[in-house]
């Protein structure tokens, strides 16, 4: 099994207070799941006004689909101008199981781990 996880850092502009903030999140966090069928949540920024950080979560028993998915939810968030994408991460686990067949071409590669992704101009991290 194929555990994807990415993270996606946002500021929301002209967010005057946490209610705001919470309406463009909750969009955001309700179009991911409607459209990529993947899980979502706040796990940052919610007592600041303008920042936000979402963990979003997909599975599935192939790395390429697993990584796609969630390279199009974080492509995707940024094409709904809601909120700048200030940064992003996406990482794989692959986990075994008992009676799991082996499977040479579906071996995870270290590419597949800490790459950050391609559209937000280099790691995340520190903001100064």
């Amino acid at each position: 099994m194929i555990v994807g996880a990415a993270v996606v850092e946002l500021h929301v502009h002209g967010s005057q207070s946490l209610k705001q903030k919470r309406g463009v999140v909750r969009s955001i966090v309700q179009r991911l799941r409607n459209r990529f069928n993947v899980s979502v949540a706040e796990i940052g920024g919610q007592g600041t006004w303008q920042v936000a950080v979402l963990g979003i979560v997909s599975t599935g028993s192939d790395r390429k689909y697993v990584r796609g998915q969630l390279d199009k939810a974080l492509a995707y968030v940024e094409e709904l101008h809601l909120a700048e994408v200030t940064g992003g991460d996406v990482e794989l686990i692959e986990m075994c199981y008992e009676g799991r067949e082996d499977d040479p071409d579906d071996e995870l590669s270290p590419g597949d781990f800490g790459a950050a992704h391609a559209g937000d101009g280099g790691e995340s991290g520190d903001e100064d």
